[in-house]
């Protein structure tokens, strides 16, 4: 269907700028459909999807499975709220458990800093129940990391550029560097750490991950001082870094990790699973939502961990991880635009040279005319997450645009 005089790109661009608040800075194309690792925006362009709605549409645009789950329950009940129980949120939540092999207890919600929200409240309740006074209720957070955007998780964000503005922040939360054991060694030494909360690896920090051994020096700390470790996976999680859950290649067990994105792979859905030391915490009224658990969202989060967590997607991550890296690595060396390709599975960040630093948006945008869709981690790095299914085609195509997007710039 083409565009009317009425509908034009224009037209519609001026709509976000006119009625939005101006918080973002979109690409002025609009998109209108997608299929696989492809999208089409409202002028029948076609691209190639690198980004897959930052690390969510990790089966790509119309799974059919995602659709079938989707519409059979569109057709039976959208929401009652948790004043009532529905059967998708309730086999949701098994299979949540079961699949973790760790929790117990599963709190569903809208979205990654609605999980982490709930987290970070109950490291709290879980801190007051041991007795411990506020100013013993500490959880550690570190820098580069992001939680999201509520005043709790943008506190938890040890960021600055995330929280200039919204003082007073919250307290309670002590930063140290990502991968510094000495730095956490002497923090624990203060006595009042409840908690460490932190991503496998890294994402808006620069696909930054954790160094090998330091999440298990991590775990054997909250052992000795008895704090809990909390792992936001929201985007490193559900399959994005070659197994269906990020820890599980750091050989830790975590008592609390948190999930988006992924889970719902497009249909807003948040999920907080809770281990043995904290499963019974919360109790009646400590904690709500109104459309947590939302039956639709769980119906396709269901069928959503059901291909995410199957041998033949998770090898399917592995493999194309290694041929995006390469190539990445390849490119980088021919043109002289990367210093190092880091991150885990189909995470990927390509951080830039020196003489491309702070230019990573420049390269979205000239990516974009290219007929590429890539995202950034900060001013220096191309991160890179497609659908967790991309095909070799789909895979070929995307880097070859990227070839030439790249050419572009060193042009220039």
């Amino acid at each position: 269907m083409y565009l009317t005089q009425e509908s034009s790109v224009s037209s519609l661009v001026d709509l976000g700028k006119r009625y939005w608040l101006p918080i973002y800075k979109p690409r002025e194309l609009v998109l209108d459909r997608g299929q696989g690792a492809r999208v089409w925006d409202t002028e029948q362009r076609d691209y190639i999807d690198f980004g897959a709605g930052i690390a969510v549409n990790a089966l790509g645009h119309q799974d059919p499975d995602l659709l079938a789950a989707l519409t059979a329950q569109a057709h039976k009940l959208w929401h009652s709220s948790n004043v009532f129980y529905t059967e998708p949120p309730l086999h949701l939540a098994q299979e949540l458990v079961e699949a973790s092999g760790f929790a117990e207890r599963v709190f569903l919600c809208n979205s990654g800093a609605e999980a982490n929200e709930a987290a970070i409240k109950l490291v709290r309740k879980w801190a007051a129940a041991q007795g411990r006074a506020p100013e013993q209720r500490v959880i550690i957070t570190f820098r580069g990391s992001f939680h999201g955007r509520t005043l709790a998780t943008v506190t938890a964000t040890a960021q600055p550029k995330y929280q200039e503005g919204y003082e007073p922040l919250p307290g309670g939360f002590r930063y140290l560097e990502f991968n510094d054991i000495a730095a956490l060694e002497a923090a624990f030494a203060l006595g009042d750490v409840a908690a460490v909360m932190l991503e496998p690896v890294q994402g808006e920090g620069g696909v930054l991950p954790a160094a090998p051994g330091f999440i298990k020096r991590v775990r054997e700390l909250c052992d000795a001082h008895d704090a809990l470790l909390v792992l936001d996976e929201i985007q490193c999680g559900m399959g994005r870094t070659g197994t269906l859950f990020a820890h599980v290649q750091d050989g830790v067990t975590p008592d609390i990790v948190t999930l988006a994105k992924a889970l719902g792979c497009g249909f807003p859905i948040g999920a907080m699973l809770a281990g043995s030391k904290v499963a019974q915490v919360m109790q009646f009224g400590a904690h709500g939502t109104t459309f947590g658990g939302n039956p639709m969202a769980a119906a396709v989060a269901r069928a959503a961990l059901r291909k995410l967590s199957s041998p033949e997607l998770l090898a399917n991550v592995r493999r194309q991880s290694a041929k995006l890296q390469e190539a990445l690595s390849a490119i980088g060396s021919e043109l002289g635009v990367f210093s190092e390709v880091r991150g885990r599975g189909l995470m990927l960040g390509a951080v830039l040279t020196e003489a491309y630093r702070g230019k990573a948006g420049e390269v979205l945008d000239v990516a974009a005319s290219h007929g590429l869709l890539v995202l950034q981690a900060g001013p220096d790095v191309l991160r890179f997450v497609p659908p967790l299914n991309i095909s070799d085609e789909e895979l070929s195509e995307g880097l070859s645009r990227l070839h030439n997007a790249l050419r572009a710039v060193v042009a220039k």
